[in-house]
């Protein structure tokens, strides 16, 4: 692919036309990012017009339910023409595999194109101290890397991560999975609620697919002049691999 589709930029908005006049302003940008806010908003609307401007769509829902209610929901997302979607790997091998399974064959009954499904491991949000309240033991990156291995084995093409794991991800599985990496955070810009960050150039450079930016860019007071900044540092750090 080429640098520009490694930038994924994430419509975190309460209305869809706010968002659409965003992206009309990006010409540049390839890949869009629809999360819970702007689905449950403009549904399969914001999907359509993406697409009916030649965009690619990462469909962000992380599906996490019994593997029969997954599996039915990622045939059901496959429709609607997204690029990636997403899955939760806590919930489990059987529900992964079974979501993978019943997708790819129900793309090829309705001669569809599935999208890449990915794992969502430790969300980005997620320090130490974070884990052991929900029952997670260790620290986030072993973790990251056990759940990584369990989405790999279980027919997921990739996983959601920060870019703090890439290197392990990559020793424990190899070069052909992708990882998907919110957490980016341009030098000097605020962090948020994102707690295991890199810049856009050391997580390209770290061995990322794809960077999620939403607010660095979203929130800017130049918003296009941001994604040219990061799309620059993306051709950097893939220089650097």
């Amino acid at each position: 692919m080429n640098h520009e589709e490694r930038l994924i930029v994430a419509l975190d908005f309460p209305r869809w036309q706010e968002a659409l006049e965003l992206v009309d302003s990006l010409p540049e940008v390839v890949f869009y990012k629809i999360g819970l806010e702007m689905f449950l908003s403009a549904g399969q609307q914001a999907i359509k017009d993406l697409k009916d401007r030649g965009k690619k769509v990462f469909l962000d829902l992380k599906f996490h339910d019994i593997p029969n209610t997954v599996a039915r929901a990622c045939c059901q997302a496959c429709r609607f023409g997204a690029d990636i979607i997403n899955v939760h790997a806590a919930g489990g091998a059987k529900m992964m595999e079974q979501a993978a399974r019943e997708m790819a064959a129900y793309a090829q009954k309705e001669g569809l194109t599935p999208p890449a499904l990915i794992a969502v491991t430790i969300l980005t949000s997620m320090a130490a101290e974070d884990l052991a309240p929900v029952g997670f033991s260790g620290l986030p990156a072993e973790n990251v890397v056990r759940l990584a291995k369990l989405s790999h084995g279980y027919g997921m093409q990739g996983v959601v991560a920060s870019p703090r794991e890439i290197k392990q991800i990559r020793e424990a599985v190899g070069q052909d999975f992708l990882i998907v990496c919110p957490g980016v955070r341009p030098a000097g810009t605020d962090l948020n609620d994102q707690q295991r960050t890199m810049t856009p150039q050391e997580a390209i450079a770290a061995g990322a697919d794809y960077l999620v930016v939403g607010r660095p860019i979203t929130k800017a007071a130049e918003p296009r002049t941001k994604a040219l900044e990061i799309l620059a540092e993306i051709r950097q750090g893939l220089a650097q691999r």
